[in-house]
Formats: C-alpha cells, sequence, structure tokens
C-alpha cells in the first residue's frame, strides 16, 4: 500500500514538513549521487507561485546536505516559455539562490535514450537524471489546461531539454495521447522521492495562471502516481478520470485508488476549486496555444556569420551530432536535430539563434 503525507506547512517553517517527509519515507542518500529536480516552468518571480517556492528548495538542499550525500545537483529544464533560459528562469525565481551554489544547467548535457516509437524513437534525456542515484521530484499543487493537474508525473517532463517538449506535444496531436506521454517520459527514470510545494497552489487554467488559492500543505510521497491522485482529490477532480493516471496504473507505475492509499494527515477537497476542463479543450481548442506548440517544434539553431569564431564548441557539444562545420560555419542537419538548444546555451559568443 502507498503512503501520501498531507503536512500544514507555510514557507517560514517549511523545513518540519521537508523533515516529516524524510521520516515517512527515507531514501538511502549517504555516499550517492542526489539530483534535486523542482518544477521550472519560466522565468518569473516566486510571489507568482508558477515554480516550486524557493524555501521549499533549500529546506531540501540542507537536508540532503545533511545526509551526506556524495554529489547534489540542483536542476531542471523550463518549458516552452524560457528555452535558452535555464539560469535565468532559476535566477528570477529566487531557486539559484536556494540551490546553495548547487545548481546545475542540466540541458546541456545530454544522453539519447529510445522511447516509443508511436511518438518518437528516441529522446534527449538530461545526463543528471540519468546517472543520479537518487532523484528527489519537487512539483508545485498547479493545474494545467491539457493534463488538468501539474503535479508528480507531469514534473518528470522536465527531465527533456528544449523543444523535445514541443515535438512531442505535436506528435501526441490530443489531450488524451499527451496523458500517455507524459506516462512514458516518467517512467524513463521515475523518481525516488517526491515532495511538493502546496503552501499557495494555482487554481484556473494554469500552468501559469494568475488565480492563487492559500492551501497551506507540503505533500510527499515515494509513489508519483498515489500523491497524484491525492492532489486530485484535493482540487475536486475523481482520479479516475485523469488519463495519466490510468495510463500509470496499467503500466504498472502505482494506482489511484484512494482505498490502496494510506494518508498520512487530513485529506479534504478545497471548496470551490476551479478546474480547467477535464478534456483538455483549454489548450486543443486554443489556437494561441497550438500556434505557440508549433512554433517551438520547428525552431533550429542557426549561426550568426557576424559573431560566430568557428570554435566548433556547439558541434562538439550536440549530443545527436547534429551539427557540422561548413565553410567555418556550424551548420544543422534538421533531420537530426532534436532542438534541445545545447548548441545556443554552449556557445561562448551567443552566436547561435533559434530560427
Amino acid at each position: 500500500m502507498s503512503r501520501v503525507m498531507i503536512h500544514p506547512a507555510g514557507y517560514d517553517k517549511i523545513g518540519e514538513a521537508v523533515q516529516r517527509a524524510f521520516e515517512l519515507f527515507p531514501v538511502p542518500i549517504a555516499g550517492r549521487k542526489v539530483l534535486i529536480k523542482p518544477n521550472v516552468l519560466r522565468v518569473s518571480e516566486a510571489r507568482e507561485a508558477i515554480v516550486t517556492h524557493p524555501a521549499l528548495l533549500r529546506a531540501v538542499v540542507e537536508k540532503i546536505h545533511s545526509l551526506s550525500a556524495a554529489s547534489i545537483v540542483v536542476g531542471d529544464n523550463p518549458g516552452m516559455f524560457s528555452y535558452g533560459a535555464n539560469e535565468e528562469s532559476f535566477k528570477t525565481t529566487g531557486l539559484m539562490e536556494a540551490s546553495c551554489g548547487l545548481y546545475k544547467n542540466i540541458g546541456l548535457d545530454s544522453v539519447k535514450i529510445d522511447f516509443d516509437p508511436a511518438f518518437m524513437p528516441a529522446v534527449s534525456v538530461s545526463r543528471a537524471v540519468m546517472e543520479a542515484d537518487v532523484v528527489i521530484s519537487l512539483p508545485k499543487f498547479k493545474t494545467h489546461g491539457l493534463t488538468v493537474m501539474s503535479g508528480a508525473v507531469k514534473n518528470s517532463y522536465g527531465y527533456l531539454p528544449g523543444a523535445q517538449k514541443a515535438m512531442l506535444h505535436k506528435a501526441a496531436g490530443s489531450p488524451e495521447r499527451f496523458h500517455e506521454l507524459i506516462v512514458e517520459v516518467y517512467r524513463l527514470r521515475v523518481p525516488d522521492l517526491f515532495i511538493m510545494d502546496a503552501v499557495v497552489g494555482m487554481e484556473g487554467n494554469g500552468p501559469a495562471s494568475i488565480d492563487l488559492r492559500d492551501i497551506g500543505l507540503v505533500i510527499a510521497s515515494d509513489n508519483g502516481v498515489a500523491m497524484d491522485a491525492v492532489v486530485a482529490t484535493l482540487m475536486g477532480c475523481d482520479p479516475a478520470r485523469l488519463g495519466f493516471l490510468k495510463k500509470a496504473r496499467e503500466v504498472g507505475l502505482g494506482d489511484y485508488d484512494l482505498g490502496s492509499i494510506e494518508i498520512i494527515g487530513e485529506l479534504k477537497p478545497i471548496a470551490n476549486f476551479k478546474l480547467p476542463p477535464l478534456g483538455g479543450e483549454a489548450t486543443s481548442n486554443n489556437p494561441h496555444v497550438q500556434q505557440l506548440i508549433e512554433s517551438r517544434a520547428v525552431l533550429r539553431p542557426q549561426a550568426d556569420p557576424q559573431l560566430c569564431t568557428g570554435c566548433a564548441t556547439c558541434v562538439e557539444q550536440c549530443p545527436v551530432s547534429a551539427l557540422t562545420m561548413v565553410d567555418a560555419l556550424p551548420v544543422v542537419d534538421a533531420g537530426v536535430c532534436i532542438s534541445c538548444f545545447c548548441c545556443q546555451e554552449m556557445c561562448p559568443e551567443k552566436a547561435m539563434a533559434l530560427k
């Protein structure tokens, strides 16, 4: 039986909830490589509640440090609004400072992993994810126009650097298929522990809505499916109606049936919580969102000849060898490029533009 902790908390004393989470869900840390992955959707300020709050990240970093980890990395790959702005996203949100010097741009180094060919034959995943002994996921309590909620399972979509996210959105083609897709990404490396920032949550048409709610909770579990079932219930949504939870149960990743989950704390649905449409209509029928996905999916890097020095750093760093030097300028093979934008972020001259 899975267990989920629901613990009252504020940002000023969030360390107490983090301590309780580690007591309930002990993870071997000493001598191991740990990746801490917050939810960093885009450049924003902490007060907007779009990303995991810095107070939670700092408390988790301090706790992991006290457990004598061999190494600690804090990182994420921002979403479609902030490709190429990994460091800026962390700085503006306050997560850089909260990382206590342990932040790493995990989008700069990735490995190619076989994937479900119904979507893409392979994806590029941040190397830090695949090489970590322990992955600790810090999702945010938010709604999402396509998946209804953005919680433990959806947070793993940030394993993928760059425009692969948009390319997979496009490949999915429908909300129903996208629910299946995020489970396929999640199962590439299922995190070992989940600690959710639900102190201030988001309702309405997330994941970047202005409709915020004071909830005053930290939620934790060692099973992401069970956590998301509890979060859905708090939001007033029947977990059985969420396609990604049904898919996750089908493939043996956990159960959303509350009868199979031990609740440690009080599970009380939030009154009058505003959900987006359950069928994904908020995204699938929104032409502006679809245009954004389309534009991000077709972006490819192109060198500015006025800035490029021909150092070939981009060629060396490309995880799929999509770049070659032609007449002292890097040229991309669009059929090979996975739009991870490592070349743009690694270029010392900032000569790579996305077009």
